[in-house]
């Protein structure tokens, strides 16, 4: 089993190329869930249901969220009902969030929840949250601190932000599962996913560091010198206290990394890194890094 950290669209451009190659049953992804929010009622984990979607084979890879072919009939409505929806939720979207709203206000736990919606779904994949607690990601603009959803979505990344605030009501904790899933894997990867807002939260989660250490570890590189592939990595790197390129991103992850592997374009010089086209622009790019990120492995 190799087992996967992923937050919303750097890995899941990987996880594109890894189930074409590997049995999805081999295949565990433990999640970021800083970004989950409640919104309309219903229950938004964006980074889950991306990684959902892929392996249900339904994910929309022109925006790398929501489901392809998806009508927005609601959305629209509420908004001509008065309703502030900052972010367009589909209509088949909108029911995966709903009925994960009602799980979850049952009484079950997020991966309970996430377990059941794979299983709906068809998913062979293991898909785990990251823990079980509520913990969300919020960054520090002149106005106050907004929700990471509100500065990427609403605002477009558009906003100067000076910090980066994670929130709890209790330290977070690694779900036993997440800690199963590492330590039973041949190997762990870190894909190329927002190393503060993807993967951080995930390494902040009390257990993972100490299990991510008695593991084998590859972590592949988001940035090509001081530009992130995609997304708001730099902006956010900078307000996380961080050198936004490749070096930066070395070291959050240097305490339990095996290998670090750049960009071939990427100018950053990195002792011992691995250099292989990590830019998948396409599904045969994705399956082509998948390929030899495994061969790593000898897979």
């Amino acid at each position: 089993m190799i087992t996967f950290l992923s937050g919303g669209t750097g890995t899941p451009k990987l996880l594109r190329g890894i189930q074409e190659v590997l049995d999805e049953r081999e295949i565990s992804v433990i999640v970021n869930t800083a970004e989950d929010m409640w919104l309309t009622g219903n229950h938004l984990s964006p980074d889950i249901d991306t990684v959902l979607y892929l392996f249900a084979e339904t994910l929309d890879t022109t925006k790398w969220w929501g489901i392809r072919g998806d009508t927005f009939i609601t959305h629209e409505y509420l908004q001509k009902l008065g309703v502030d929806e900052f972010i367009a939720v589909g209509d088949l979207d909108r029911a995966v969030h709903a009925a994960r709203g009602e799980q979850l206000r049952s009484g079950m736990t997020l991966t309970a929840s996430t377990k059941a919606l794979a299983e709906r779904l068809g998913v062979q994949a293991t898909v785990l949250p990251m823990t079980d607690s509520e913990v969300t990601t919020y960054v520090e603009t002149a106005d106050g601190c907004i929700h990471f959803q509100e500065y990427w979505v609403k605002h477009r990344g558009t906003v100067e932000i000076s910090g980066v605030v994670r929130r709890a009501r209790e330290p977070p904790v690694a779900t036993p599962d997440v800690l199963s899933a590492i330590e039973e894997s041949d190997a762990v990867i870190i894909g190329p996913s927002n190393p503060v807002t993807s993967i951080s939260p995930i390494l902040e989660c009390a257990g993972v560091r100490e299990a991510l250490k008695k593991q084998h570890v590859v972590a592949i590189s988001p940035f090509i010198g001081d530009a992130p592939i995609s997304g708001p990595a730099a902006a956010l790197m900078r307000a996380f206290r961080c050198e936004p390129t490749s070096a930066g991103t070395f070291g959050l992850y240097e305490d339990f990394l095996d290998l670090f592997v750049q960009d071939v374009r990427d100018p950053v010089e990195i002792d011992g890194a691995l250099r292989l086209d990590t830019l998948m622009v396409n599904r045969g790019k994705s399956v082509d890094l998948a390929k030899n990120i495994l061969r790593i492995f000898g897979r």
